[in-house]
């Protein structure tokens, strides 16, 4: 099990900006039949523990002598994206099924790619999932080697799960299709008064006034 280190947060609102300036990320806990806490954790202990366990994988919060089992529902970002400024963490019964997002993970090769010139469109990025914390997925493969031919698709339906866990997502939605090659038109230039071609004028020829 993988384990994480937090202190009771007395700090709120604008006030967090001391604790990011120490590298300590202001974080909550919350969840079905639980009491919501304030609390910190190091950043460079939630990036290791959050490295190993992603959103799906269970982590053990410790917070003083108490210890509950959680799930990183969300960890947000500043602005740019660059540092997590604060983490929501969900406790869960391990006992009691629990649902989550599960990214979908594309493998193997299609060969109406090589084939057909074909272009693969990913319609499905995750599926959502029910099951015991400790069953979820980290992720789900898709093995895209069944694809032969152009207009072929792969659904949820198709997907490859654990009985222990049950794809909530809609059976039919397409995760994945091959599609044909875009065909660039050729631009036919219009030919305007402005931008058509003058004739020339052969040598020795012209108009009588021209020649006066």
């Amino acid at each position: 099990m993988i384990q994480l280190h937090a202190q009771i947060r007395t700090v709120f609102k604008k006030a967090v900006a001391t604790l990011l300036a120490q590298d300590i990320i202001p974080a909550e806990i919350y969840g079905h039949n639980f009491e919501n806490k304030h609390i910190s954790v190091a950043r460079k202990d939630f990036k290791k523990a959050y490295e190993e366990a992603g959103e799906t994988g269970i982590i053990t919060l410790t917070v003083g002598t108490e210890s509950y089992p959680v799930l990183v529902h969300e960890a947000k970002t500043d602005r740019l994206g660059n540092q997590i400024v604060s983490i929501d963490f969900y406790a869960v019964n391990l006992k009691e099924k629990t649902t989550a997002e599960i990214p979908l993970h594309i493998v193997g090769e299609s060969p109406a790619i090589k084939e057909f010139n074909g272009v693969m469109v990913k319609a499905l990025e995750e599926v959502e999932v029910e099951a015991l914390p400790a069953d979820l997925p980290s992720h789900i493969d898709v093995d895209v080697t069944t694809l032969v031919a152009l207009n072929q698709s792969i659904h949820v339906k198709d997907l490859s799960v654990s009985n222990k866990v049950k794809i909530l997502t809609e059976p039919g939605a397409v995760i994945v299709v091959i599609t044909e090659p875009k065909v660039e038109e050729e631009v036919v230039p219009v030919v305007t008064e402005e931008t058509a071609p003058v004739a020339a004028t052969p040598e020795g020829t012209g108009s009588t006034e021209d020649k006066k």
